[in-house]
């Protein structure tokens, strides 16, 4: 649970100023554009789609892309989605059809984290929409 807890604490201060179902920011971190957008918002969770932005001859499994769901009441957040795996698993059997590592989802989440660090780190804010 600590894990989701700073990943809540981290991404709480890169989020729209507005909890606005469409809001956007962009980051650029090491010439790299990064777009945090609002696709879904109640009263006591927020989900928010982080994607890279690529070119267009990059394919659509090499652009990295993760749904998150902010849960407000317990300050916790949490990777829903990544790249084409949606609702990953606590644990799975290895192997599996899939290939997923046994941890996927502890992984995943721990990747958010340190993307976080590095983005609050580094990151440049590129539009006032924040």
């Amino acid at each position: 649970m600590r894990l989701y807890e700073t990943n809540y604490a981290k991404l709480l201060p890169l989020l729209p100023k507005s909890d606005q179902v469409g809001d956007q920011c962009i980051y650029c971190v090491s010439e790299q554009e990064y777009h945090l957008t609002i696709t879904e918002s109640t009263r006591y969770t927020t989900v928010v789609e982080l994607h890279l932005k690529a070119e267009e001859s990059l394919p659509d499994y090499l652009i990295p892309k993760m749904t998150i769901r902010l849960y407000h009441d317990a300050r916790v957040a949490e990777v829903c989605s990544a790249q084409q795996t949606s609702r990953l698993k606590p644990r799975y059997d290895y192997p599996n059809m899939r290939m997923h590592q046994k941890d996927e989802k502890h992984q995943v989440n721990r990747f958010l984290g340190d993307w976080l660090a590095y983005c609050l780190k580094n990151g440049i804010s590129r539009q006032s929409v924040c």
